[in-house]
């Protein structure tokens, strides 16, 4: 009888995890509880759904990080990215994609794969024989939270993650905002204008500010704490770090010009990123939120240009469960008192899409290496994706672990090059030349006959 790999959770890091091991000739169950069980994010039951921004970020493979895992997941036949880059949006050098038409052809190609199929329905104990990934992500179910923590001996750590608003394009006053892609970026025109920009004055933004700080905010729950990952901070949280905060963060007016008032420089700007391919919706960029849904309404309209603004999503924030990887996880992925089972995606402790498709990958391989009889050894920490899973597999700080986004500090110094922001582009082209070396390499090492 063919061996099975069972892998829990149809997110990202499920999705990718399923498609790298049926690639690799193995058989894969893929279990899935939407949409007999749903969350407070998902909105359908689709695999690779996309519950916050549609936005993959930069995908400058020789100056960005998350570029770079981009590059790195496309030469190991990623199928998380192959699906974004078929239904990509202008968005200046960002990768940001349709969402819907992607998670439906994410669940085509798992549905058509003749290695995957599908369980609908939720998984509430952790399995005893045979091969598992659990990929359940942020909004894992509360039972097998609840068995993962009896296992590991002490409570999942957790944080909030907050949702930011989606806006329908034609309730949005154009004599107000505009078009433009900061900087300029893009290789096309439709690059170039894939951002709406709502200017604001100094009065404005004073006044946006008070009105934030004082609106009728999400109460936590007796006994929970709001630990927020930083990369995701609800505005509010930010604004209540300092009046200026916004305006050198999401809203920052640099890289812009107003194209109704070209000789008037914006004291802040509220950016708007393409939502779908028809163009219909608007992500509000940066604008995660705790505020109650009356509150956002308020608080938003106040936006030149957002006036009238309706909205197809409000903004929302739910718990986010992470396990602490660097002390239950080995550099296999596997967890240390039941090695039988590995762990892939957000609940590892990495952040973003594309971190938890990558975990996905190297667990998929990770766990195909295995079942056939020899081992992947864990990718250079060079590379991308070795800088992840050597962060949350060991090279963490325990006591501290947070959730982590990838980033050049992760990687080890390349040798003779000069610090400092000037030094900048050509440090970080030298950590991608070599990444890129070393990742292929690590490829053929791994690669067996399907």
């Amino acid at each position: 009888m063919d061996k099975i790999l069972h892998i829990i959770g149809g997110g990202m890091a499920g999705s990718e995890a399923a498609w790298q091991a049926a690639n690799a000739g193995v058989k894969v169950v893929l279990h899935e509880m939407r949409p007999k069980v749903g969350t407070f994010a998902h909105q359908t039951g689709l695999l690779g759904e996309m519950v916050c921004s549609n936005s993959f970020r930069s995908d400058d493979s020789e100056q960005n990080a998350v570029g770079l895992l981009h590059w790195e997941m496309r030469a190991a036949d990623g199928l998380i990215m192959a699906t974004a880059d078929k239904h990509k949006l202008p968005a200046g050098g960002a990768l940001a994609v349709d969402r819907e038409p992607f998670a439906q052809s994410v669940t085509d190609s798992l549905m058509a794969h003749p290695n995957v199929t599908v369980e609908h329905g939720e998984i509430t104990e952790l399995p005893e024989d045979g091969q598992w990934i659990i990929a359940t992500g942020p909004l894992t179910s509360g039972a097998l939270a609840t068995a993962i923590a009896a296992e590991t001996g002490a409570e999942a750590l957790a944080f909030f993650d907050a949702i930011a608003p989606i806006v329908h394009h034609d309730s949005i006053n154009m004599d107000t905002a505009w078009m433009q892609s900061r900087y300029d970026k893009g290789e096309t025109d439709e690059e170039r204008t894939a951002y709406l920009n709502c200017p604001m004055t100094r009065d404005q933004y004073e006044a946006f500010i008070d009105a934030l700080l004082a609106a009728d905010k999400t109460e936590f729950r007796e006994g929970e704490t709001a630990g927020y990952f930083d990369g995701c901070l609800p505005i509010e949280v930010m604004a209540e770090r300092g009046r200026e905060t916004l305006r050198f963060g999401p809203m920052k007016p640099v890289g812009l010009t107003n194209q109704h008032q070209p000789d008037v420089k914006p004291y802040a700007v509220v950016q708007l990123r393409r939502d779908n391919k028809l163009g219909t919706l608007y992500n509000m960029v940066g604008f995660q939120t705790k505020m109650k849904y009356g509150a956002q309404t308020n608080v938003f309209k106040m936006i030149p240009g957002l006036e009238d603004a309706s909205f197809a999503r409000l903004g929302g924030i739910h718990r986010n469960s992470f396990i602490n990887s660097p002390t239950l996880l080995d550099d296999q992925m596997r967890l240390r008192s039941r090695p039988n089972i590995r762990f892939a995606g957000q609940i590892t402790g990495v952040e973003g899409y594309v971190e938890s498709a990558a975990m996905g990958l190297l667990a998929g391989r990770m766990a195909v290496a295995e079942m056939q009889g020899s081992s992947a050894p864990t990718p250079p920490n060079t590379t991308a994706m070795g800088a992840l899973i050597t962060h949350i597999t060991g090279g963490a700080e325990a006591k501290t672990f947070q959730p982590m986004n990838v980033n050049f500090g992760l990687f080890p110094p390349v040798e003779g090059l000069k610090s400092g922001r000037r030094g900048r582009k050509d440090r970080y082209k030298a950590y991608t030349d070599r990444a890129k070396l070393d990742w292929r390499a690590w490829l053929d090492r791994i690669a067996v006959p399907a």
